[in-house]
């Protein structure tokens, strides 16, 4: 049998399989409101064959987004807005739904990617970004504002608050997002916090708003439902965050009841070298899952069915996410499966789709069984 797609399952989560859909942007929300999009969107990836899939990083609350088009789950009106999608999901595929939940800090108010991405004033729909420290990303741009008791305390509220919307809506797990330079990655690097306060300087306070974090909202989970972190394990930038300093937070959040870490990297700084490649960032779950124990699910150009196959086979990590590869071939998980041999679910409609050297990759199940 394939190990790609043999069966999982992380608390009460189960996974027919250990591929995942990475959460992926898409910046055409509404005020933070999911639209008919999300659900064309997420019915689609639904429906690709793998095990579980990732709802796109979504703000806690309306400062956290990266841009005025990121989706968010901060009050009645946002929750509402996404159920509908996540029913639609639920309605015709037993896939596991994951929502990442995150801050962006100060990439903050940035416009949407396809138009430049800067950081967007005040006069163009934007708003001051906070942070760690008052030190803006990118020089020469407006700094944040560094974040005070009051503003720790809110943003912590915000989290919990968000997590239990997401348990309303029916969510199967929840991943924390603390990497790619957003607020849980800032307080983590020394090169976006300068603080002098007990959450700066040493590794120890550096970590200790994150973990906070974590705390707060693994204790207003369900005990049963899975708790996951996604991390940059480094900030590819002399003096920054290293794989060192990941391994140290993976053993800390491990006594907190991790379930799982998504190992991927950089977004501190413009000034990062990253040697992208096939599998550039395995490495990192694999580390990471050999020293602490963790769970882990590897990112980051694995675009093959065999490489896929083979980072799970050789223990490097525990489950894939793919993310630009879905996009582009939204049947992903049913091209893997008949190229290793494997079996994927797929709604009756699409039962006749397969090549007749590839008829019997679908297996019959009942449709909302989740």
């Amino acid at each position: 049998m394939s190990s790609l797609f043999s069966p999982a399952s992380i608390r009460s989560m189960v996974l027919t399989n250990r591929i995942m859909v990475s959460p992926m942007c898409q910046y055409v929300a509404e005020n933070g409101a999911a639209t008919t999009w999300h659900t064309v969107h997420l019915g689609g990836l639904a429906n690709s064959g793998a095990g579980a899939l990732f709802i796109e990083s979504t703000a806690v609350e309306a400062a956290g987004r990266i841009t005025p088009g990121d989706l968010g789950l901060w009050d009645d009106t946002t929750e509402a807005a996404l159920k509908p999608a996540i029913d639609a999901v639920r309605a015709y595929s037993n896939i596991a739904l994951v929502m990442q939940l995150g801050h962006a800090g100060r990439k903050a108010s940035s416009q949407v990617p396809w138009e430049g991405g800067q950081l967007l004033p005040a006069s163009e729909g934007g708003w001051t970004p906070c942070g760690p420290s008052a030190l803006p990303q990118i020089p020469g741009e407006t700094p944040p504002l560094a974040l005070d008791r009051a503003g720790l305390d809110r943003i912590r509220a915000a989290y919990v608050a968000s997590a239990l919307r997401a348990v309303r809506l029916g969510v199967d797990a929840i991943e924390l997002h603390g990497g790619h330079g957003y607020l849980l990655h800032e307080f983590m690097s020394p090169i976006s916090n300068q603080r002098t306060d007990e959450y700066g300087g040493t590794l120890e306070n550096r970590l200790r708003y994150p973990l906070e974090i974590f705390d707060a909202v693994r204790t207003a989970l369900p005990a049963d439902m899975p708790l996951g972190v996604k991390i940059s394990a480094s900030d590819w930038v002399e003096g920054g965050w290293d794989i060192d300093q990941s391994i140290e937070l993976a053993k800390a959040l491990k006594t907190r009841g991790v379930d799982w870490i998504t190992a991927s990297s950089g977004g501190i700084s413009p000034l990062q070298k990253i040697p992208v490649g096939p599998d550039y960032q395995v490495p990192f779950a694999k580390v990471i899952k050999e020293a602490s124990g963790v769970t882990t699910i590897a990112v980051g150009l694995i675009t093959d069915a065999r490489q896929a196959d083979n980072i799970v086979a050789s223990g490097a990590a525990d489950f894939v996410a793919v993310a630009r590869g879905m996009l582009y071939d939204p049947r992903w998980g049913w091209h893997a499966a008949a190229s290793l041999g494997a079996h994927v679910e797929a709604p009756p409609p699409y039962w006749r789709a397969p090549p007749r050297e590839h008829a019997d990759i679908f297996v019959e199940v009942e449709h909302g069984a989740r």
